[in-house]
């Protein structure tokens, strides 16, 4: 999340609060995304001009702190979220996830790059009052194993989500991703052939794992030669030790994580040790290192068509990374009027992660969603 965008920020010279480049990376995200093809691009305007837009409130953009009144729901401690947790083994490797809620449907939440479970802190206990949550941390982040010098890749947290529905939730069930969690999603579903992905929520989905996606932008081919070159030096493990050292020092986190989220009153002493805390843990580095030179991944540009299932999309108009403006934001601004299962809602004033940043926004979209789902 944080962590790969702070550790492009800290490391050229070419960013800045005021440019919107489609190489940086998300937070609790991933790298930049392929933009649409070039067709998509040129997006049908729906009814009126405009997509649906939920108003934030707040000065300026800001808004105000989400309070347990405001976001229909109480914040869950960290204490009480690790408490919590289980062990699922996996592949030979231990996934951590939490189970809250009885009875009801199930819901898988998924974080996206350099956050965990504890990211849906805002939202856990309000959909578990009508539904059983699950949330999972992806291997190599959080509470889950960072295994030494293993290739992660976008398919592969898919497949873990594949196997976590069919080996311990076992029914079909609504998946809601952040960024690159989003993206894991999308992946599983377009995989999914036994039945058991009843639904998509992405909030703010990313274009791939990281910036390898190569695209048909003029400004990806500018930079090219420097994220090569960025990529060359993080294989050298002292100078990647080095720059994820200097990322995840709490003032380079605090300062990235102002950037990315609207509501700055979200970003609180949690936040930053929900993602500089599993920072510390031992393979951290690997999988930092990994995800930002790996493969980038399926795109969710080709994936998309490819799925059937009711689809919400809610997207923070104030992401820096995955801006609505970029190609990303286009593509998925496009769907609503090509595809009759999707639905896209803007959610002003808020940043790349809306589920913590104003989750009464989220919440407001997302419930009525899911009771229009109809029950297994």
């Amino acid at each position: 999340m944080a962590m790969a965008a702070a550790a492009v920020a800290l490391s050229s010279p070419l960013h800045s609060s005021s440019t919107r480049l489609p190489w940086v990376w998300t937070p609790g995200a991933p790298a930049p995304s392929p933009p649409p093809p070039p067709s998509s691009l040129s997006i049908p305007r729906r009814r009126g001009g405009r997509f649906p837009r939920v108003a934030a409130a707040g000065d300026g953009g800001v808004a105000a702190a989400a309070t347990p009144a405001e976001g229909g729901s109480r914040v869950l401690e960290l204490g009480e979220i690790r408490g919590a947790c289980a062990t699922w083994r996996w592949r030979g490797f231990d996934v951590n996830y939490l189970v809250k809620g009885e009875g009801g449907p199930p819901l898988l939440l998924v974080h996206g790059f350099g956050a965990s479970v504890a990211h849906w802190r805002r939202n856990i206990a309000i959909l578990a009052e009508g539904y059983t949550v699950y949330a999972i941390d992806l291997l190599g982040f959080g509470a889950s194993d960072k295994p030494a010098r293993f290739a992660y890749a976008m398919e592969i947290w898919a497949q873990l989500i594949l196997d976590f529905l069919d080996e311990v939730i076992k029914r079909p069930t609504v998946l809601i991703g952040n960024s690159v969690g989003s993206l894991a999603c999308v992946i599983a579903a377009s995989e999914s052939t036994r039945g058991l992905v009843q639904g998509l929520v992405l909030l703010n989905c990313a274009g791939g794992m990281n910036n390898k996606a190569i695209v048909d932008d003029w400004r990806i081919k500018l930079l090219l030669p420097l994220l090569w070159l960025f990529d060359l030096l993080l294989k050298q493990r002292w100078i990647a030790s080095a720059l994820f050292d200097r990322v995840k020092r709490r003032e380079n986190l605090n300062n990235i994580l102002l950037s990315v989220y609207g509501n700055k009153k979200s970003v609180d002493d949690d936040l930053i040790e929900i993602i500089q805390r599993p920072a510390n843990d031992e393979g951290a580095l690997d999988a930092f290192v990994s995800v930002v030179t790996g493969p980038p991944g399926s795109n969710p540009v080709s994936l998309m068509p490819k799925i059937a299932i009711p689809v919400l999309v809610l997207w923070g108009d104030q992401d820096p990374f995955t801006p609505l403006d970029g190609p990303v934001g286009k593509y998925f601004s496009s769907l609503p009027s090509q595809l009759s299962n999707i639905s896209l809602y803007v959610l002003e004033g808020v940043g790349h992660c809306p589920h913590d940043d104003r989750p009464e926004l989220v919440h407001e979209k997302l419930l009525p969603w899911l009771s229009s789902l109809p029950r297994p």
